[in-house]
């Protein structure tokens, strides 16, 4: 059974950096393919970023592309999701998420899920 663990959310100022980890144990998350998801507070959940086994990336959010990069790192077993120029448009809880077929912005389509984490951007 996949289990995924997130870590690394905290507060954080406006122009800030964070970066998130996505830790999986039962199986090799590189056979999977591994997407971030966020909530912010009374709006729905929306796809940030998404990893493919082949390591290749797929962005889902328009408001993120040049500030937010996801990576895994195989002999760690973890998907990072590095944050840089932090908003406060970007609070929320953030989740990571994984399938055994390919990248999707359709949360209902990922079998896996951590328990999230919460990220807080404010001055």
């Amino acid at each position: 059974q996949l289990q995924l663990v997130e870590s690394g959310g905290d507060w954080v100022q406006p122009g800030g950096s964070l970066r998130l980890s996505c830790t999986a144990s039962g199986y090799p998350l590189a056979g999977y393919a591994t997407a971030w998801f966020r909530q912010a507070p009374g709006k729905e959940r929306e796809a940030v970023l998404c990893i493919r086994t082949s390591g290749q990336s797929r962005n889902f959010a328009e408001s993120v592309k040049g500030r937010f990069t996801i990576s895994r790192v195989d002999a760690k077993n973890t998907v990072y999701l590095q944050m840089n120029s932090l908003e406060p448009a970007d609070t929320g809880v953030y989740y990571c998420a994984a399938r055994q077929n390919g990248c999707t912005d359709t949360g209902a389509a990922y079998g896996y899920w951590g328990q999230g984490t919460q990220v807080t951007v404010s001055s």
